[in-house]
């Protein structure tokens, strides 16, 4: 296949996370928008979301596979053997990139043997390339297939390899996390607000305080744990906070909340 600076990629299906994917792309100048392609079932709501950003709209599934280096799977899960089916033929000799949750290798063997494909799951803030990117250990690509597919998705974040046995809930952590971590971002500025800090500046300074603390963490590999501890005065204010949260059980709700999706 092309390198990934030259390559065409088409999007099967062009809802939030396609459109996030294409615009961290473009955004990285990574591909340019002539050389996105994108169907979706809606043409005219199509034409407009490729329109803005410059892509091409396909009017059919079978017109995009042609047009294409690399296939990206974008539709619902539940629509996926429906729409892929037809393609087999055409798909056999395009690589496939999914980022369709619940669809790993051993599931596209079946629906489609032989082909050469890639199950991952990313999240939303691969539009600004800070994204996470799940991606299955276990994939039928060729070397050289992986190599420009891995050097797209690196082009939006940080791809973190697993097995197939956890592609879920590493797609639920990383692909679910920014609603709830916005969550959190909303109730510290309501907190904010409610003591009196404007709204916009309680959104500013709740924001930046998470993606510091993030890249603190990420820059120096701490435990979350001391990282914590060391802004804990004895007798302190955060402590006092902290105490707060344990007996409103925040860390007990989140993993709860991922026990809720994983089942």
């Amino acid at each position: 296949m092309s390198n990934a600076d030259d390559c065409k990629i088409g999007f099967i299906g062009f809802g939030n996370m396609a459109s996030a994917m294409a615009d961290g792309w473009i955004a990285a100048g990574t591909v340019p928008p002539a050389n996105l392609y994108a169907c979706a079932n809606r043409y005219e709501a199509l034409l407009e979301r490729t329109g803005t950003r410059g892509m091409n709209a396909c009017q059919s599934a079978a017109e995009l596979v042609d047009a294409v280096d690399v296939v990206v799977i974008a539709i619902k899960p539940h629509l996926i053997d429906e729409v892929l089916s037809p393609l087999a033929g055409r798909l056999a000799a395009k690589p496939i990139l999914s980022v369709a949750a619940g669809w790993d290798c051993a599931r596209y063997e079946e629906l489609l043997p032989g082909t050469r494909h890639i199950s991952t799951v990313p999240n939303t803030p691969v539009s600004i390339c800070e994204g996470v990117i799940a991606c299955e250990r276990t994939y039928t690509l060729r070397d050289d297939d992986y190599a420009s597919v891995r050097a797209l998705l690196d082009a939006l974040g940080s791809v973190v390899e697993v097995e197939s046995r956890l592609l879920s809930v590493a797609g639920t952590v990383g692909g679910c996390g920014p609603a709830f971590i916005a969550m959190v971002i909303e109730a510290l500025g309501d907190a904010a607000v409610k003591h009196g800090i404007p709204r916009a500046d309680a959104y500013r300074m709740v924001s930046q305080m998470v993606a510091g603390t993030a890249k603190l963490q990420l820059e120096t590999g701490a435990h979350p744990g001391a990282m914590k501890d060391a802004v804990c005065s004895p007798g302190g204010t955060t402590i006092k906070g902290v105490a707060a949260l344990e007996r409103a059980g925040l860390r007990s709700a989140f993993i709860q909340a991922v026990d809720a999706i994983e089942g």
